[in-house]
C-alpha cells in the first residue's frame, strides 16, 4: 500500500512517499521537492547483536549521474568511490540521527539515501536528509525521533528556507539546521562575515518548519503502522565491591583528573585503575572487567562536570573563558610558497600554501554541473598527532574537518580577476587535544598571508563547549578533547574581526535557549578576537608579493580584434613567445590574456613581448631595439615586434661617424628614441636623443628634432 504526506515549504511541496519502492528494506521513503527526488532506505542486521557502548550506524549518501541526465566522465563510465560532497552529506545525515538510536539495540544499521532525480534548481542534499530521517522513523527499528532538516539562506534582508542553487549563490549566509520537536540538534554552514544576531535569526527561522516536517513524518509513520522491534534486555550487573572501590579511590581519582598535561593526566587515571584492579580484580572476575572500567569512566565524568559547574575549574585548571597559550610562526619551511605553524595548548597545525595556475584547478564532475575549484584545503590527521599508531589515509573525519576550514577561509580570498592563482592549503595536524579544525583555520589564514595572497582579513576559529545540569550551565571556550566528550554541546565558530564565516554546532541535550546561544556566541567572539590578536603579533598583513618560488601570473587585456595578430598563423607568434620565455599564455575570446611563468623574469619578458605586439609606437618614447639591417645611410632597428624604424647615420653619435658599421652591427641591442612618425607612417629613430638632456636641448631649438604635438 502506498502512503504519502505533503507539506508546503517555500515555493514547493515536500512529498514523502512509502510503499512503492524498495519494499524489502526495514524502511524506505521516496522524497520529492520540486524536480529533485531522493530514495532513502534503512536496514538493520537480522541477528541480535551484543551489548555495545556505541551505535553501529553507517550512512552512505550517493548521487547517480542519471539523476541529471549525465554519463560519468573518465575512463570508467559508472559511479566510483564516494565524492567529497557525498561524504559531507553523509556526515550531515549521521550527526543529528545517531544520538536518537538506542545503544541497547546492538544491531548494525545502514542508511542509504540515493539521489535519483535532480532539476539542478533545488539542492538534493537536504531532501536526502529528510528522506533518511523519515525512512528510519517509519521503519521497525527503535528510534527516538522524529528529526528533520532544512537549509536557510540570507538573501538581502530575507531569510529563505530551502533556497534554490541560484538563491544560495546570492546569499550572505547558508546553513543547514536539523532538529526535533524539542529543539535544534545540529547547525552547519557558513557566511560572508555575518553577525551573531543574523546567525541566531537564521536558526530561529528554521525551527517552525522543522516542527512541520516532524509532524509530517509522524503522520506518515502512523499511516504505515510498523511495530518497532524490541530492545534486548541486558542484565544489569552491580559490582558488590563498588562502594568499597569508591571509598578508597574516588578522592585519588579527583586529584588525577586535574593533573596538568593530556598524556600525564591520562596516565595518572590509568595507573589508578590498574591499582584498583590489582586489588579487586580477582574478586570481581575478568567477565566483569568492562563494568569495572565503566565505573571509573562514570566517576571521571561526575568529577569533571561537577568541578566546572560548581567551581568553574577545568581539568587543565583554566577558567571557563580562558584560552590556552598560543604560539605562532610563519615562513617555517624554506622551499614552500607559504607556511605557518599554529600551536594552541596541546593542539598544533602546520599549514602550507601552494600557488598554482589555471591548469591546477580541480575539475569537479557531479550532478550539480561541471565546476572548477580554484581553492582547495586538505586536512590530514596522522595517528602520531595523538601519540598512537594507526592507518594513514583520508577518511570522513579528514574530509569533514577540511571542508569546515575551507568554508571559513573562502569568504576572504581575493577575486580571481585581481589574483588569478589556484590555491591549495594542506594542514598537517602534528598534535591534537581539542579542535584541530579551528587550528587549521588559524594556520591557513597565516600561511596565505605569508605566501603573499592578499586576503581581505585574517580569519581565526575557536571551539566552544557546554556543561549543563537543569537550569545551571557553564559555557567553555577553547575546549579540550575530554570536554568535548563529556560535555553537552560542541560548536565551532570561525570568522574575521567583523563577522562569522563558518559555523558548526552539535547539541547533545534536548534544547538550547536563545539566551544561552547568544551568550555562547558572544563568548566565542571574544575568544576569536583574542586569537586574532595573537596571530597579528606574528603576521599582520599579507607579504607584498608572492614567493619567488611560486609561478608568476600576469593578466592583461588586449583589443579582441588583435587576438589573431597576437596568435599568428598557426599559433606561430604565441608559441615563439612561450618557448623563448618558458611561459604558458592563455587568451580568452574577450581579449583577457593570462601569462603563467615558471619564473618571474620569464613571465615579465612574455608580458613585454605581448605588449610590444599590440602597442602602437609612441613619439618621444625610448625603446629597447634590435638592429635588423644596416645600410649606408643608417640602420633599421626593430623597436616593437614587426615594427622597425630608421636611425639615420647622423643620429648614431654626437661625434662624426664615417660608416654605420663603425658603431653598429646586425643583432645589436640598443636603446633608441622615437623622435618622429612622419606623414607616411615611417618611424625616425635616434640614439643620440636617448639622453634626456640632449633630447630637451634639441627640442627647445627652433626646428629641433623633437616633434610638435599634433
Amino acid at each position: 500500500m502506498i502512503n504519502r504526506v505533503s507539506i508546503r515549504i517555500g515555493e514547493e511541496d515536500l512529498i514523502l512517499e512509502t510503499g512503492r519502492m524498495a519494499k524489502q528494506a526495514n524502511g524506505s521513503v521516496f522524497a520529492t521537492y520540486g524536480g529533485s527526488s531522493v530514495l532513502a532506505t534503512v536496514c538493520c542486521s537480522a541477528k541480535e547483536g551484543e551489548k555495545l557502548d556505541f551505535v553501529p550506524l553507517s550512512v552512505d549518501y550517493n548521487e547517480k549521474y542519471y539523476a541529471a541526465g549525465k554519463i560519468p566522465g573518465g575512463f570508467l563510465k559508472r559511479e566510483g568511490r564516494p565524492k567529497d560532497k557525498e561524504i559531507l552529506v553523509s556526515r550531515l545525515i549521521d550527526r543529528p540521527m545517531r544520538p536518537l538510536f538506542y545503544k541497547e539495540f546492538g544491531r548494525e544499521i545502514q542508511v542509504i539515501p540515493t539521489t535519483v532525480s535532480t532539476d539542478q534548481i533545488n539542492p538534493p542534499d537536504v531532501i536526502g536528509m529528510v528522506a533518511a530521517f523519515a525512512a528510519v522513523s517509519i521503519s521497525d527499528i527503535p528510534f527516538n525521533g522524529p528529526v528533520a532538516a532544512v537549509r536557510v539562506a540570507l538573501v538581502g534582508d530575507d531569510y529563505i528556507v530551502n533556497p534554490t542553487f541560484e538563491q544560495i549563490s546570492k546569499s550572505r549566509l547558508d546553513i543547514v539546521v536539523a532538529g526535533t520537536n524539542d529543539g535544534i540538534t545540529m547547525v552547519e554552514g557558513g557566511g560572508k562575515e555575518v553577525s551573531e544576531e543574523q546567525m541566531i535569526s537564521a536558526i530561529e527561522k528554521a525551527e517552525p518548519v522543522l516542527k512541520q516536517i516532524c509532524a509530517a513524518i509522524v503522520e506518515l509513520s502512523d499511516k504505515v503502522g510498523n511495530e518497532k522491534l524490541s530492545l534486548p534486555v541486558w542484565e544489569t550487573v552491580v559490582l558488590e565491591q563498588e562502594d568499597a572501590i569508591k571509598t578508597k579511590y574516588y578522592s585519588a581519582l579527583e586529584e588525577a583528573c586535574f593533573v596538568i598535561g593530556k598524556h600525564i593526566r591520562y596516565k595518572a587515571i590509568k595507573d589508578l585503575k590498574l591499582s584498583a584492579w590489582a586489588e579487586y580484580g580477582e574478586e570481581i572476575g575478568d567477565e566483569n572487567k568492562e563494568i569495572f572500567s565503566d565505573l571509573f569512566a562514570k566517576w571521571e565524568k561526575e568529577i569533571v562536570r561537577s568541578s566546572i559547574l560548581n567551581n568553574k575549574k577545568r581539568t587543565d585548571h583554566r577558567n571557563p573563558e580562558e584560552i590556552r597559550n598560543i604560539t605562532t610562526e610563519v615562513n617555517v619551511l624554506d622551499r614552500t610558497h607559504g607556511s605557518a605553524l599554529f600551536t594552541r595548548g596541546e593542539t598544533q597545525a602546520l599549514a602550507v600554501a601552494t600557488l598554482g595556475t589555471v591548469f591546477d584547478e580541480q575539475i569537479m564532475d557531479d550532478i550539480d554541473g561541471d565546476k572548477r575549484a580554484k581553492f582547495m584545503l586538505h586536512y590530514n590527521f596522522p595517528p602520531f598527532s595523538v601519540g598512537e599508531t594507526g592507518r594513514m589515509g583520508t577518511g570522513r573525519r579528514e574530509i569533514g574537518h577540511g571542508h569546515l576550514a575551507q568554508r571559513a577561509i573562502e569568504g576572504v580570498l581575493p577575486e580571481t580577476a585581481s589574483f588569478p592563482y589556484t590555491l591549495r592549503i594542506v594542514s598537517e595536524i602534528l598534535e591534537s587535544n581539542g579542535s584541530s579544525s579551528m587550528a587549521t583555520v588559524c594556520g591557513s589564514s597565516m600561511c596565505l598571508q605569508n605566501a603573499g595572497v592578499p586576503i581581505r582579513k585574517p580569519v581565526a576559529g575557536i571551539a566552544m563547549g557546554l556543561i549543563s545540569e537543569g537550569d545551571d550551565y557553564v559555557i567553555l571556550s577553547d575546549i579540550l578533547g575530554e570536554e568535548d566528550h563529556l560535555g553537552d554541546m560542541d560548536f565551532k565558530v570561525a570568522g574575521t574581526e567583523d563577522g562569522i564565516t563558518a559555523f558548526q554546532m552539535d547539541i547533545k541535550i534536548s534544547n538550547v535557549s536563545r539566551a544561552l546561544m547568544e551568550k555562547a556566541l558572544d563568548q566565542a567572539k571574544r575568544g576569536r578576537m583574542h586569537i586574532l590578536g595573537k596571530m597579528s603579533e606574528t603576521i599582520h598583513d599579507p607579504a607584498e608579493d608572492v614567493s619567488e618560488l611560486a609561478p608568476k601570473i600576469i593578466s592583461m587585456k588586449i583589443d579582441p580584434d588583435k587576438i589573431g595578430m597576437v596568435i599568428g598563423p598557426g599559433g606561430k607568434n604565441i608559441k615563439a613567445i612561450s618557448e623563448s620565455c618558458d611561459a604558458s599564455i592563455n587568451i580568452e575570446d574577450d581579449g583577457t590574456v593570462t601569462i603563467y611563468g615558471k619564473k618571474r623574469d620569464g613571465a615579465r619578458m612574455a608580458e613585454t613581448k605581448l605588449r610590444g605586439m599590440i602597442e602602437d609606437p609612441e613619439e618621444g618614447r625610448v625603446y629597447d631595439g634590435t638592429v635588423k639591417r644596416i645600410v649606408d645611410f643608417g640602420a633599421f632597428i626593430e623597436i616593437l615586434p614587426n615594427k622597425e624604424g630608421l636611425c639615420h647615420i647622423s643620429k648614431l653619435s654626437t661625434e662624426r661617424v664615417g660608416a654605420v658599421t663603425d658603431v653598429l652591427k646586425e643583432g645589436d641591442a640598443v636603446k633608441v628614441r622615437l623622435v618622429e612618425i612622419d606623414k607616411m607612417g615611417r618611424l625616425n629613430l635616434s640614439i643620440v636623443d636617448v639622453d634626456e638632456e640632449v633630447w630637451k636641448k634639441r627640442s627647445q631649438r627652433p626646428g629641433g628634432s623633437r616633434p610638435q604635438k599634433r
